[in-house]
């Protein structure tokens, strides 16, 4: 019996290992449809890839960092031909992810983002903080390389890092909220869920491909998606609109017609970094406000039940811990 569970725990951490590097892979190919250049280099707006990986190690632990590695290896096959040199960018794309996660356990980050820290935590720690590490290894490899001049490392870098963060803050609480996720939402929800829906479905297409700059107009949305769905809700919200904004970045239609190219990842990625803030921490806070009144409407509930008692001339109820012992 021993003997059989020793030989199942290699085999379920090569497959969880496996699961991961096809879930990083197809996130990183679907970052490619959609590149900037900047200075010359190829970047990708947003990275989902990096988001993946985040998610992947809270929830099944820094054993399947291998995933990551292997996953960034297959992509980097399927677009250019491998060499000893892109063990740079493997080793970079797979630190990050790992000191996010490591950073985030230490704060005391919990998967639910159910308070604001964790919110900031993911924003500041997670993102921001430990994407700089393959950002840093991606640009500094393609000038040892010589394939970019120094003059040209930073704005490459910038773009290299916000992609890796966008990736984090949009994908990685989308996972978690798949992960976390008990139950739907009661049926009588389901109408405001579709209505706001439609109004998303027609606003956002307009505001990211109109000429007028009406981008502004998604934030009624996101505070409306996150004070009745929170999580759920507003990180989708913000999904559509990132997704919907990087097409029309990439194409040079509406807000981003006849800007240079930097212009243009200066303005989406400004636009799509506050919008995701905007979504993750409002939300965030809201789910911390309703937890925290539900908590108090509990301790009032069983405040009034033991006066009532006392009132009778009856001892209190006896409540469990929660160890399960008696107080």
């Amino acid at each position: 019996m021993v003997a059989t569970q020793d030989l199942r725990r290699p085999a379920v951490l090569v497959l969880q290992a496996l699961v991961v590097a096809g879930c990083y892979y197809a996130a990183g190919r679907l970052g490619l449809y959609r590149q900037l250049v900047v200075e010359g280099a190829v970047v990708t707006p947003i990275w989902p890839a990096s988001g993946v990986a985040v998610a992947a190690l809270l929830i099944l632990g820094l054993r399947v960092w291998p995933g990551i590695a292997l996953g960034t290896l297959l992509i980097i096959e399927s677009i250019a031909p491998v060499h000893i040199d892109v063990l740079g960018t493997v080793v970079g794309n797979t630190l990050a992810p790992v000191c996010a996660c490591l950073l985030l356990r230490r704060a005391g980050f919990r998967l639910s983002l159910s308070r604001l820290r964790d919110g900031l935590a993911l924003v500041f720690l997670g993102a921001l903080t430990a994407m700089l590490i393959s950002s840093f290894a991606g640009a500094g490899l393609l000038v040892a390389t010589d394939k970019l001049p120094a003059s040209d490392f930073w704005p490459v870098w910038l773009a290299w890092w916000v992609g890796d963060a966008m990736g984090v803050l949009i994908v990685t609480p989308l996972l978690l909220m798949l992960y976390t996720l008990r139950r739907l939402p009661a049926p009588t929800r389901w109408k405001e869920a579709l209505l706001l829906a439609v109004i998303a479905a027609v606003v956002i297409p307009l505001a990211s491909h109109s000429t007028l700059s009406v981008l502004f107009l998604v934030y009624p949305l996101l505070i409306w998606a996150a004070l009745r769905f929170r999580l759920a809700g507003s990180m989708l919200c913000a999904l559509l609109t990132s997704v919907l904004a990087t097409i029309a970045a990439t194409d040079r239609v509406g807000p981003f017609e006849r800007l240079s190219r930097i212009e243009v990842m200066i303005k989406l990625q400004a636009f799509n970094g506050s919008m995701a803030l905007t979504a993750l921490l409002l939300s965030a806070l809201i789910t911390e406000q309703l937890n925290t009144r539900r908590s108090v409407e509990k301790a009032c509930q069983e405040l009034v039940e033991v006066l009532e008692h006392l009132t009778a001339g009856e001892p209190p109820p006896r409540r469990d811990s929660p160890e399960g012992t008696e107080r």
